[in-house]
């Protein structure tokens, strides 16, 4: 049975995580062991901080909501249960958008569920 010399396909899979890891400081750019390291952890701060931003938008969304609320005298908790009450199928995204953009809109859905 032949040998069979694996340094092409070594260099291949090296070259392509180091192409990876362009722009870090120092040996997490050039060094495969402490590049591979690095990445790995890039990727799983990568992976939470995707989860964060959807919590954070939706954080942002409520806030919005709440104070649009607040000037037509009414609080989040009381509209969005207002909300489902009606059966107004607005998620909170659109809700906020609606508040923002098109204030007299959002006062005429507040008006029309209490």
């Amino acid at each position: 049975m032949s040998r069979i010399k694996r340094g092409t396909i070594t260099r291949k899979r090296h070259k392509r995580l180091l192409k990876e890891t362009k722009g870090y400081f120092g040996q997490r750019k050039n060094v495969f062991c402490r590049a591979k390291e690095t990445l790995m952890r890039a990727l799983a701060y990568a992976f939470t901080g995707r989860k964060q931003l959807k919590r954070n938008m939706r954080s942002l969304f409520i806030t919005r909501i709440s104070a649009a609320a607040k000037e037509h005298g009414s609080s989040y908790s009381v509209l969005i249960h207002d909300l489902q009450k009606a059966d107004v199928r607005l998620n909170r995204k659109m809700l906020s958008q609606i508040a923002v953009f098109e204030p007299k809109v959002f006062e005429k859905i507040v008006k029309t569920v209490q």
